[in-house]
């Protein structure tokens, strides 16, 4: 099921998500949902989604490097599903790309992350996972684990850059955004 895609403004992408509670989690419901998420993402055409931006508060993203494999070979095939993922260590090197979000339409930055990083996580199994990430795999991770604590890529560009991008923010966050997949603004 394609869920709508909540747009800069709105309040449930300020928000630190919740933890996902394991001991309760049901696996077919996780997995559903994770399946809702990837349809979603591959329908606005991302390579990386999290629940935040489908108005759901907790700790699940969604990141599927297929989108970019023609730019970024390593990468097909590349799918990660995480529940609670945590940083264990992230590099001293840093790399910079220009990023876009699909809560943010059509507005990007470049943006300087770490160029590897260690995750553990539970994939949609419910089983725990350690996993070392690296150049865009790395990036598409931390783009959506900032989601989840209510930080957007635009919060990381550099103090011009996000000047320049204010008024398209506003406009985005007044409503005056248009999308080619099913998006909402939600300020309650």
């Amino acid at each position: 099921m394609i869920l709508p895609i909540y747009l800069y403004g709105s309040t449930v992408l300020r928000e630190r998500a919740a933890e996902v509670d394991l001991a309760k989690a049901d696996k077919a419901k996780v997995q559903a949902f994770f399946n809702d998420m990837h349809e979603t993402m591959h329908n606005a055409n991302g390579c990386g989604l999290a629940a935040p931006q489908v108005g759901v508060s907790e700790r699940m993203l969604v990141v599927d490097g297929n989108e970019v494999a023609e730019n970024y070979p390593y990468l097909k095939g590349f799918v990660r599903k995480m529940i609670n993922p945590e940083v264990l260590s992230e590099s001293e090197e840093i790399s910079e790309y220009e990023e876009g979000c699909l809560s943010i339409p059509n507005v990007d930055a470049g943006i300087r992350r770490p160029k590897t990083i260690t995750v553990r996580y539970f994939d949609e199994n419910l089983e725990q996972k350690e996993e070392t990430f690296d150049d865009f795999a790395a990036r598409m991770i931390q783009h959506e684990m900032d989601h989840l604590d209510g930080v957007l890529f635009t919060d990381k560009a550099a103090p011009i850059r996000r000047k320049i991008l204010a008024k398209r923010l506003n406009n985005i966050s007044r409503g005056l955004a248009r999308t080619d997949y099913r998006s909402k603004l939600d300020k309650s």
